[in-house]
């Protein structure tokens, strides 16, 4: 308040001094500042944020698709809906499956048939050919047989092992426990193989993917945590934690995918929404600082307020980075050991107008009496 006061005390007395000036004879008037006013460079570690943001996406999500073809018969759950790892989702039809089911049965056991009567020709094969009565070549030819007899075997054999899984396929479960995101099928449709059926989303582990300059990337590490900032839900706060970093780029651009996980255990977060948020780097060397309120910006240069010789002078100053926190931006322009520097924010100042410092804690402007 005091700083307040003395800004609006100071402006007053600024116009009073140039009016002054302006009148014949009249003496220049001296502006008066607390030193409570005044600041000096000073080296501070400054703590600084990367600004980070990026879409909402659940960390476990799938699409279950059709492993048969076949007509739909049952459906078990709609959108929102909550399921649970191994419960039945679609239900296809499976009349052409048992049907293939039983003919593929029937060529096996066909094929059982056939091999048996094969070893048992071998068999006796074996003992004409020590007795002589036939020859090498026609117990070869036999033998040939055999291997292919044995090979329809375990060809037939596959057949009806794949049926089967066609058949336990034809029953669908959900792979995970979620949320129902999407329902891709009704009731009698005719869905053909690697058809999408339902899209189920874990909603309690969610993952923010930002996009971040590849020049601020050997700044972070996984395992750092953000504060995040969630459109939607006003001034509610969430911390998520640097979970993985992209190895490259990004195709056309200078930037690295940076993966944040959030746990969402109330579920309130959803896929699709989008988060502003900052995480803290490390502090680092002291560096020179002034109080960010010290600075001032006219004409897009940044400028500090000094007293030298006894009056108002205008130095120009290079800033770096802010703390925002601390309230202090790092200065980047040397100024002489100990400049006396305002840092409040007085109005109507003029280059080479006098100036000097009461050693008091009520500052007041030698003109005001």
């Amino acid at each position: 308040m005091g700083a307040l006061v003395l800004g609006v005390l100071a402006g007053s007395v600024a116009l009073r001094a140039n009016r002054n000036a302006d009148s014949p004879g009249a003496a220049p008037v001296a502006l008066e500042f607390a030193a409570a006013d005044l600041a000096s460079v000073e080296p501070a570690a400054l703590t600084r944020w990367l600004p980070l943001s990026g879409t909402l996406q659940p960390v476990d999500q799938t699409t279950v698709k059709s492993k048969v073809s076949g007509e739909i018969r049952q459906v078990t759950f709609r959108e929102g809906q909550a399921v649970k790892a191994g419960q039945l989702i679609v239900r296809i039809d499976t009349a052409d499956l048992e049907a293939k089911l039983t003919d593929r049965i029937g060529t096996l056991e066909a094929s059982r048939a056939q091999m048996a009567m094969a070893e048992k020709t071998r068999a006796q094969n074996q003992l004409l050919l020590k007795q002589n009565f036939i020859s090498q070549n026609a117990y070869d030819n036999a033998e040939s047989n055999l291997s292919v007899t044995q090979g329809t075997l375990k060809s037939n054999e596959a057949q009806v092992q794949l049926a089967k899984n066609a058949l336990r396929d034809a029953v669908v479960v959900a792979p995970l426990s979620g949320t129902v995101a999407k329902r891709h099928v009704q009731p009698g449709e005719k869905v053909s193989f690697d058809a999408p059926l339902v899209t189920i989303v874990d909603l309690t582990q969610m993952e923010l993917q930002a996009m971040v300059p590849a020049n601020d990337i050997p700044e972070l590490n996984v395992g750092m945590k953000v504060g995040l900032a969630i459109d939607g839900f006003g001034d509610r706060r969430f911390t998520g934690t640097i979970e993985r970093i992209n190895p490259t780029t990004e195709a056309g651009t200078r930037a690295i995918l940076v993966f944040i996980h959030i746990p969402n255990p109330d579920l309130s977060l959803r896929g699709g929404m989008f988060g502003t948020g900052r995480v803290t780097l490390a502090a680092g060397a002291p560096v020179p600082t002034l109080p960010a309120v010290a600075v001032r910006v006219e004409a897009g240069q940044n400028f500090v307020w000094t007293i030298e010789n006894g009056k108002l002078a205008r130095r120009i100053v290079t800033v770096g980075r802010r703390d925002d926190t601390a309230g202090r931006v790092e200065i980047k322009t040397a100024l002489p050991v100990g400049t006396r520097i305002l840092a409040a924010p007085f109005d109507n100042l003029k280059v080479g107008a006098p100036a000097l410092v009461r050693e008091t804690t009520t500052p007041k402007s030698s003109a005001a009496s």
